[in-house]
């Protein structure tokens, strides 16, 4: 999700969910270390509970930025061990981590030993073509001795060669029993399922099975989904009478104010909620309205104002 959850994303997201855990995009420890930690780190407030997603191997360098992550307020640092590009395995770290579990396992103990703080792993159930279960159960296994006791698992082997970071989230077969297997032989840990989740009755079918269910690009693409999950999966009916146009004019909101005060175009921040009329009539004219660079020096308000005169 780099490039996509940044805090604009997470701040339009929490306005649909107030109880859903949100992560960031991931950052290296190279990016927080050596660049603009602020830039990096900074979110708003309204965004929490937020959990921060580190890319990084070196056990010394991830405690550091576990300590900065603690400080800055995340309620959870989480070390990505499943990405799978090419760029990734360069650094030295995702899920080519997989082959590594006595350094991931340093990493997180490292971590852990700095903060209070939950530390997760995110991770494929696989590298390239092996499917053997032994080979994530003994990762997760571990993991699990140097004191990680949640598990993020995309149900999908990562192929290190051969394909881009887009077809490793649809050509690898989905195998949800692998992780649901994962439960059954740790019931005390914690199991999160991870990929080609699209409707609300498959995260009820795999809650069936394991502790919870991570969402990304279908959350993204649909937004408006999220609106009925604090009551469907949190008790919590406090947002019943949410509709897309009140979060639409909050955004409209939170864009001047972003603009007044940091000097950011409201292109940077609409781009997130281009998906919120996602399959109602005339969201596809609307979509090009907030997408229309040429429109940039307009006020927001103007903007939805225009975008709904053309959808309307």
């Amino acid at each position: 999700m780099l490039d996509w959850t940044d805090r604009h994303c997470r701040y339009f997201h929490r306005l649909l969910s107030r109880h859903a855990l949100l992560y960031s995009e991931m950052v290296t420890t190279g990016a927080l270390i050596h660049g603009d930690r602020t830039r990096h780190l900074d979110y708003n407030a309204a965004e929490s509970p937020l959990a921060l997603q580190l890319g990084g191997s070196e056990p010394a360098d991830l405690a550091k930025c576990a300590r900065w992550a603690q400080d800055w307020g995340y309620g959870e640092v989480n070390l990505n061990c499943g990405c799978p590009s090419e760029r990734v395995q360069r650094g030295a770290f995702g899920a080519c981590l997989m082959r590594e579990p006595a350094l991931v396992a340093e990493g997180v103990k490292a971590m852990r030993d700095a903060v209070s703080i939950p530390v997760t792993v995110k991770h494929r159930i696989g590298i390239d073509k092996e499917e053997s279960y032994d080979f994530v159960r003994d990762f997760v296994g571990v993991i699990s001795l140097a004191g990680c006791s949640t598990f993020i698992v995309h149900a999908r082997n990562a192929w290190l060669k051969g394909l881009n970071p887009k077809d490793n989230r649809s050509v690898p077969p989905l195998r949800y029993e692998a992780v649901y297997r994962l439960k059954q032989d740790f019931p005390a840990l914690e199991f999160v399922i991870n990929g080609g989740i699209t409707q609300t009755d498959q995260i009820e079918q795999h809650l069936q099975h394991v502790d919870g269910v991570m969402l990304g690009r279908e959350a993204y693409h649909n937004p408006w989904w999220l609106s009925e999950w604090d009551r469907r999966f949190f008790a919590d009916v406090g947002q019943a009478g949410l509709t897309r146009e009140s979060v639409e004019q909050q955004m409209v909101a939170y864009m001047a104010e972003q603009a007044e005060r940091f000097g950011i175009p409201w292109p940077t921040i609409a781009r997130h909620m281009l998906g919120l009329r996602h399959g109602l009539p005339g969201a596809r004219r609307w979509r090009q309205v907030w997408s229309d660079h040429h429109l940039r020096a307009l006020p927001p308000g103007q903007v939805m104002a225009l975008a709904h005169g053309l959808a309307a």
